[in-house]
C-alpha cells in the first residue's frame, strides 16, 4: 500500500484538495482510502443512539454494522493518541492511502499553502514535501508546484511519484 499526504495549516485547503483528488485518484483506476487528523475532539456518534449510550457506559469498542457501511469507534479513554502507522496498520489494503493532516510523520506529502493565511510555509523544514500546491505562485526551490485548484495535475504528481501503474484495460 503507497502512502501520500496533503499537510498544511487549517484552512490551508487540504480537504477540497482531498475531496476533488481521491475520485481523480479512483479515475486512474487506484483504490483510495484516506485518513484524517483532527485536532480537536471530534464525535461522529450522536447523544440518544444505541451506540453513543454503549461508549458513554464505557465500552472501549463500539461496532455499528448495516447493509450499507460499518463503523468502529475506539474510545481511547487513558490510552496515548497513536501514532499515524499505528493507525494505518488498521486499515484494510489499498492502492493508496492519502493521509490528511499528521505534519510530522515520516513519509511523503504535498504542501497544500494559502498565501491569506498569513503562515510560513512548512517545506523549508520538512524534507519529506516533495511538492507544494499553493494558491499563488511560490518559490518552492527545485521541488514540483502546482496550482492548488488543479488536482488533475496533482492526482497525476502523486501516481507517479508513487510509482502506481494502472492495471492494462480489461483487468480488474
Amino acid at each position: 500500500m503507497k502512502i501520500f499526504g496533503l499537510a498544511g495549516w487549517s484552512g490551508s485547503g487540504k480537504t477540497t484538495l482531498m475531496t476533488r483528488l481521491i475520485p481523480a485518484v479512483v479515475a486512474r483506476g487506484f483504490s483510495v482510502s484516506t485518513v484524517k487528523h483532527a485536532h480537536r475532539g471530534f464525535d461522529i456518534d450522536q447523544r440518544g443512539k444505541d451506540s453513543y449510550e454503549h461508549r458513554e457506559a464505557g465500552a472501549k469498542e463500539v461496532m455499528i454494522a448495516s447493509a450499507k457501511r460499518w463503523a468502529l469507534m475506539h474510545e481511547l479513554r487513558t490510552d496515548h493518541e497513536p501514532t499515524i502507522h499505528e493507525l494505518i496498520a488498521n486499515m484494510a489494503p489499498v492502492d493508496l492511502l492519502l493521509v490528511e493532516g499528521f505534519k510530522q510523520a515520516d513519509y511523503d506529502k504535498i504542501e497544500v499553502h494559502r498565501v491569506a493565511n498569513g503562515k510560513p510555509l512548512l517545506l523549508p523544514k520538512d524534507p519529506r514535501i516533495v511538492a507544494l500546491a499553493s494558491d499563488q505562485h511560490l518559490d518552492a526551490g527545485h521541488l514540483p508546484r502546482f496550482d492548488l485548484n488543479d488536482a488533475e495535475a496533482i492526482a497525476g504528481f502523486i501516481v507517479a511519484h508513487c510509482g502506481l501503474v494502472p492495471a492494462p484495460q480489461g483487468v480488474a
